[in-house]
């Protein structure tokens, strides 16, 4: 049984309320002497306390992916966690489906010798018969630190909420893929450092091991991110480091643009990571390239609207298509994040293409849906190259 499955935990619930109705039945029918009977009903109390202890222990593992499996969470050295198992190939991996029609892998990246878990989540659409031979855009989810893959399931309520905007035609049906952003444990902000390349891991290998099982789109107008908290760091990084891989970052309370309080110690490095010292260097071309979205609440202390009003400054003459949303309320949370679902999934339709290469449509409105609270910043052009003093990214 898997520690951050939904078996373990609906089991861990189960025996806690046993618990406690062996408690209340048995409180008053402990035979023996009376200091028998005391040691029986504090032994049951406490059983009822270890029980709701690990059942909130397992929400919170799950939650924020603190050990990805049993010898993850013993220290065993030849367990199945992130460390331990360096994972198959692309080419080789095996994706079996789950709960949701959620199918997932565990896949060593060739590029940047990472492995990690990759979940898949494919529209009806991909699988009626009109559509059998047509390449889909695909969003990557992006989660935050602390946090794992099934964050965008247990408190994300993905693929459902998806498949509500779905059915009302707020939205593209793209492939829905969700890796873990911080392989071996570590976090980087998605940056690439020696001996752990997790921008080579998001923007190549993931890619890759889709493309080798999935129907999608080749060109970066087919490939998005939408990322919470850290991963919205991360989305509006990645399309700015690599326009030739993805062109459009949907970043919804992200962390701060500027790299303050990041994960890389290095100041230098962590300010050249940075969105906002990316934007900055990021020149306009002939071409269209990147756009980004970028999503805050007024009460949100970690993602303060100043630091994007910063980014929007940063971002004047780069040629980068922004579009800002400010929601009055709500707080660095999936409640937030949740409300904030329709515009970016609307805006992501306006700048990707649809199934088949089906051109965005440049309105901001998709059949019987439309971007709502958000105000377009800027409109230009942006590059498909490589920003100023970031290395080229092989194409996969």
């Amino acid at each position: 049984m898997s520690l951050t499955g939904t078996a373990f935990f609906a089991a861990l619930a189960a025996a806690t309320v046993c618990a406690v109705l062996a408690t209340l039945l048995l409180w008053s029918r402990i035979p023996g002497p009376a200091p028998a009977r005391w040691l029986a009903r504090v032994l049951l109390i406490g059983l009822c306390q270890v029980t709701a202890i690990c059942v909130v222990a397992a929400w919170i593992n799950t939650s924020y992916g603190l050990y990805a499996s049993w010898d993850d969470l013993l220290g065993r050295a030849g367990g199945s966690g992130p460390v331990a198992m360096p994972g198959p190939p692309p080419d080789r991996a095996r994706f079996l489906r789950g709960d949701a029609g959620i199918q997932q892998t565990y896949v060593r990246g060739p590029r940047s010798a990472l492995s990690g878990q990759v979940m898949v989540w494919t529209p009806p659409q991909y699988d009626e018969p009109r559509y059998r031979r047509t390449p889909f855009p695909v969003v990557i989810l992006l989660h935050g630190i602390p946090g794992s893959p099934q964050s965008w399931l247990d408190q994300g309520h993905m693929p459902a909420a998806f498949k509500k905007l779905l059915r009302a035609g707020a939205t593209h049906p793209f492939i829905l893929a969700v890796p873990v952003i911080n392989p071996g444990g570590l976090d980087t902000d998605c940056a690439d450092i020696p001996g752990h390349k997790i921008a080579t891991w998001l923007s190549a290998d993931v890619p890759e091991v889709i493309r080798q099982h999935f129907r999608t789109g080749k060109g970066p107008r087919s490939w998005g991110l939408l990322g919470i908290s850290t991963g919205g760091y991360c989305a509006a990084k990645l399309p700015l480091q690599y326009p030739r891989v993805f062109g459009a970052g949907a970043a919804l309370d992200p962390d701060p643009l500027n790299g303050e309080q990041g994960a890389l110690t290095d100041p230098v490095l962590r300010e050249h990571n940075s969105p906002t010292w990316l934007v900055s260097h990021t020149k306009p071309p002939a071409a269209p390239g990147v756009g980004l979205f970028l999503a805050t609440s007024r009460q949100d202390r970690s993602s303060p609207p100043s630091l994007i009003e910063h980014f929007e400054e940063a971002a004047a003459g780069s040629g980068v298509r922004l579009r800002t949303m400010l929601a009055p309320a709500g707080g660095h949370n999936y409640h937030t994040w949740i409300s904030m679902y329709p515009a970016a999934f609307a805006w992501l339709s306006e700048e990707l293409e649809g199934p088949g290469g089906q051109v965005p449509n440049p309105s901001g409105r998709v059949p019987g849906g439309q971007v709502p609270g958000t105000t377009a910043d800027a409109e230009a052009p942006q590059p498909e190259e490589q920003t100023e003093e970031q290395p080229e990214q092989p194409e996969p």
